[in-house]
């Protein structure tokens, strides 16, 4: 026996099936992998599939536009910056304090539809003020000082 006399038992080594090699090979056209879509492709896998674990995508928080059509926007206003912006003149303790003066003076948000009225601070004028809401405590502080409140729906 010499070493050009070895080979295989018989069906030991099964020849390699070449796959896509027309339709009388068995294994044409689609070459067993089925039809269409990424998995149908070589060198390709599902993108952002992690192993079952929980994709990036998926655990980082979610950024960016939200309609504003759907918020109605309420704005709260403490009395006190009020008595603050009369006694600095930005705002005339003779005329009606209303939305659009609010608004006009920064002291609520460009796109607040209603405002409420708090009680936080000291008021010392006497005031007419037109807002949506106000608190309890608001109410009866505007009257103390002789002032009028009326409330109006957005």
């Amino acid at each position: 026996m010499r070493l050009n006399d070895i080979s295989d038992n018989p069906g030991a080594v099964k020849k390699r099936l070449r796959v896509g090699r027309g339709p009388g090979s068995g294994k044409g056209k689609t070459g067993g992998r089925g039809v269409k879509g990424q998995k149908s492709r070589s060198g390709v896998s599902i993108k952002a599939f992690e192993g079952g674990q929980m994709p990036l995508y998926q655990r980082l928080p979610k950024r960016g536009f939200n309609s504003r059509q759907s918020k109605k926007l309420l704005d709260q206003v403490n009395i006190g910056s009020i008595q603050r912006l009369i006694d600095t003149e930005k705002i005339s303790e003779k005329n009606l304090i209303d939305i659009s003066v609010l608004r006009s003076v920064g002291l609520i948000n460009k796109n607040a539809i209603s405002v409420k009225l708090l009680a936080k601070g000291e008021l010392a004028s006497k005031i007419k003020i037109e807002v949506t809401s106000a608190s309890e405590k608001a109410k009866q502080a505007v009257e103390k000082v002789g002032g009028e409140l009326n409330l109006v729906s957005s």
